[in-house]
């Protein structure tokens, strides 16, 4: 375990069946109750840092945040891509707005070992987190017309040859298609890298 973490990401605990993409309650559950944690809502958000969910900041999203976040998704009414751009460019405002409260004000992409237990930095399993988090505050406001929110999706375990790496999952709801919604591959500020699943679990 500790050679995985020296990668700055470990594997989803394995304890918790993938449920069906419809059932919000249960995607809440699969993803935060390995990190004994609460499903999020507006006024009670849990944010993760300092890898593996060390450390937690409450923080509650405000009228204003809310209206952000509709303005910025409005975009994605009219396809399943275009609600995928939008969800980027909300991901993007939703790490400005919470890292003064957090303390992750320019935090780095890819955080690893170096920064291992750095409350000012991400690991894969606190940004996948986060960012499910996000999605499912996007699923309770009505935003998400094109999508379903998913548990998050792991690759590597070194014995393949790649070290472990954990994100969050979006499921386009009429054709099915996974789509991985990966804020730890990028830096303060900058939107999620969104592509089909499939091609991310190929990815090192």
């Amino acid at each position: 375990m500790r050679l995985w973490r020296a990668f700055g990401c470990v594997l989803v605990p394995a304890l918790y069946a993938a449920p069906a993409h419809s059932d919000v309650a249960a995607v809440a559950a699969a993803t935060y109750a390995p990190y004994s944690m609460s499903a999020p809502t507006l006024s009670d958000l849990a944010i993760c840092h300092g890898f593996e969910c060390k450390y937690r900041t409450q923080i509650g999203l405000t009228a204003a945040d809310r209206a952000a976040l509709a303005r910025l998704l409005a975009p994605g009414k009219a396809s399943p891509e275009a609600e995928r751009k939008a969800v980027g460019a909300a991901g993007a405002w939703f790490d400005k707005r919470v890292a003064p409260a957090v303390g992750t004000v320019n935090h780095v992409r890819r955080a690893g070992y170096t920064h291992m237990y750095d409350p000012k930095q991400y690991d894969c399993i606190d940004s996948s987190r986060n960012t499910t988090s996000l999605l499912l505050i996007l699923d309770q406001l009505k935003l998400l017309r094109h999508h379903t929110v998913d548990v998050p999706a792991s690759r590597g375990f070194f014995l393949d040859g790649r070290p472990p790496h954990t994100t969050a999952v979006l499921v386009e709801s009429k054709s099915g298609e996974e789509w991985a919604v990966d804020s730890w591959t990028r830096g303060y500020g900058e939107a999620p890298e969104v592509m089909r699943l499939s091609v991310w679990k190929t990815l090192e």
